[in-house]
């Protein structure tokens, strides 16, 4: 009897170790919680879900970045309904958005990660985006504005998905994210 479950090819993502050195503490942080939320729900994979949901809880900076307390808490909502609604859909599916990954070359290496603490390729794309920026910008971590950005930019993802049912438009939110003057400076200061 042959094994009808296609085989599902995993996407490079930074091993712990790589990741945590080229992450602020606050990203690390959001990861880690990302991780627990995808065991918790019974996912295999961290999706950009549990990584948009992770960001706002836990970042500030993040949640500034929303022109509004209605629109965030729409979001949120959606989030939080994720186990018990709508997100059901999204269960045992692999997240994939078709985006081009973006590949951080002296990461490549460093590539390991399957399972339950594995990544979809679209949650891979998105943290490989957020490490290009950072590096981009000269900076050696990279934040969770970067991950918001590389998010926000990857309109097929399930994160896209929740901020527009949030009523939040995506490209407008990479925008201004990207076109904030001195963003390290705004973002010492909250």
């Amino acid at each position: 009897m042959h094994n009808r479950t296609p085989r599902i090819p995993q996407q490079p993502v930074p091993n712990r170790a790589e990741l945590d050195a080229r992450l602020t503490v606050e990203l690390a942080a959001v990861v880690t919680g990302a991780r627990r939320r995808a065991l918790r729900d019974g996912d295999r994979q961290i999706d950009t879900a549990h990584l948009l949901h992770s960001l706002i809880e836990s970042d500030p900076a993040v949640r500034a970045a929303f022109e509004g307390g209605p629109q965030l808490a729409r979001v949120l909502g959606y989030l939080v309904q994720r186990s018990i609604g709508y997100g059901l859909r999204w269960q045992g599916a692999v997240e994939d958005s078709g985006a081009v990954p973006v590949v951080v070359p002296h990461l490549d290496s460093a590539v390991r990660d399957s399972g339950v603490e594995g990544w979809s390729p679209s949650a891979a794309s998105a943290m490989a985006g957020a490490l290009e920026r950072a590096e981009k910008r000269g900076d050696v971590r990279a934040e969770g504005l970067d991950l918001l950005a590389a998010l926000a930019m990857d309109h097929e993802c399930r994160a896209v998905e929740v901020l527009v049912r949030g009523g939040i438009d995506a490209d407008r939110l990479a925008a201004r994210i990207t076109d904030a003057p001195d963003r390290g400076a705004q973002e010492a200061g909250s």
